[in-house]
């Protein structure tokens, strides 16, 4: 097995995104529309700075952001990016259940080094024998063979102000887990599949997490801090959406286990539906909502080459909306006048009440614009982006 340090747009982007969210921390000298020092000798400590109360400020030390010290380690078999994203997407939405935004920051994950993550990605073995995977049987049959259950490993840590210090508050680690571990009989031969089922997954990713909970007991700056454990399915490579978080537990005063689990009923569906993905657990009435616009949109302008959308949902309530629009547009004022039709039509047609983005690109890939909506707003913000920077 391979194990590789992915850098990607993706990561980058949610690392942005978790730069330009920032908390509100109203009861601190962190707070809200400031630029706040803690200095330890010669090193500075900031934060990022606030935009809403729902998401985290980021730490930034010396003039740069802290970056985590294993981000994109990762067991060199799923090829589907969007994982990548809604892991650790996932990851902030299942911290702010146990750490506040007002009362803590984000600092990316600095205990674990790639290393350490890289050896406890990899199978148990003589060599290996802090690996969470399961050691190879020898087996090569897709129900005989001992299959990867662990993808990928994420450390965040929540920090809190003492006096004039920023000091560690918490842990959030999360476990990706394959629904399907894909492997090879020999080197560089046809890929084969062993389908791993969630009652499987969800067994061994709670024994993993008790190990690697046992693990940071024995570090003494992690000995008594609460810690989160979190559990990610991963979607399958020819998914059109990424995985899901399926439960957590936090650990709390210095425990070495965890029994409490708490399961998490969240769910990533593709409008419109299509024969690899299933709708049956979305809302019929949002669907709907989508086709009204993707029918009216694509019926106005008919140079598009797709609108898609995905939809994300929260114990069977949708949470937000992600809209996709391929154009086959070339003018500027064509980029424009749809961008502002979008709007329109969003408004009228798009479910209310959830936040909501529309990503309008070239058939290359080549973001032409943007619209984003907050939950509470009833108007979208639009950006369309030129290259002679007028917009």
């Amino acid at each position: 097995m391979r194990i590789k340090r992915i850098r990607m747009i993706g990561l980058v982007a949610v690392a942005a995104l978790v730069l330009a969210g920032c908390g509100n921390l109203k009861n601190s000298s962190f707070g809200a529309n400031s630029t706040s020092n803690t200095t330890t000798g010669s090193k500075t400590t900031t934060t990022t700075g606030t935009t809403t109360s729902d998401d985290y400020e980021g730490v930034i030390k010396n003039g740069q952001y802290r970056t985590s010290k294993s981000r994109g380690v990762n067991v060199s078999q799923n090829d589907n990016v969007m994982n990548l994203k809604s892991f650790e997407i996932g990851l902030l939405d299942v911290s702010k259940k146990v750490f506040s935004t007002d009362k803590y920051v984000m600092q990316e994950g600095q205990y674990l080094k790639s290393s350490t993550v890289e050896n406890w990605l990899g199978r148990y073995s003589k060599s290996n024998q802090s690996g969470l995977n399961p050691k190879d049987n020898g087996k090569k049959g897709e129900t005989t063979r001992n299959p990867i259950y662990l993808q990928q490993l994420e450390e965040q840590d929540y920090m809190v102000q003492n006096g004039s210090k920023l000091s560690l508050g918490g842990v959030t680690i999360g476990l990706g887990l394959n629904s399907v571990d894909y492997y090879t009989k020999v080197q560089y031969g046809a890929t084969y599949e062993t389908k791993i089922s969630t009652t499987e997954l969800t067994a061994q990713g709670k024994k993993m997490a008790n190990k690697v909970l046992q693990r940071l007991r024995q570090r003494s700056s992690l000995k008594n801090v609460p810690i989160v454990l979190a559990l990610y399915k991963q979607s399958s490579n020819d998914s059109l959406v990424g995985g899901n978080m399926i439960g957590y537990a936090v650990s709390k005063n210095g425990s070495t286990s965890v029994s409490d689990w708490k399961s998490l009923n969240w769910n990533n569906y593709v409008f419109p539906a299509t024969s690899e993905s299933k709708n049956a657990g979305a809302n019929n009435n949002d669907e709907s909502d989508f086709s009204s616009f993707k029918s009216h949109v694509q019926n106005f302008f008919p140079n598009l080459s797709g609108v898609t959308a995905n939809a994300h949902y929260k114990d069977k309530s949708l949470s937000k909306l992600s809209v996709n629009i391929t154009t086959k547009f070339y003018s500027e004022t064509e980029i424009i006048s749809f961008t502002q039709y979008v709007s329109t039509a969003a408004k009228r047609y798009l479910p209310s009440g959830v936040p909501v983005e529309i990503t309008i690109k070239s058939a290359n890939g080549d973001i032409q614009s943007f619209l984003a909506r907050t939950a509470k707003g009833s108007s979208y913000y639009t950006h369309v982006f030129s290259d002679q920077g007028n917009n």
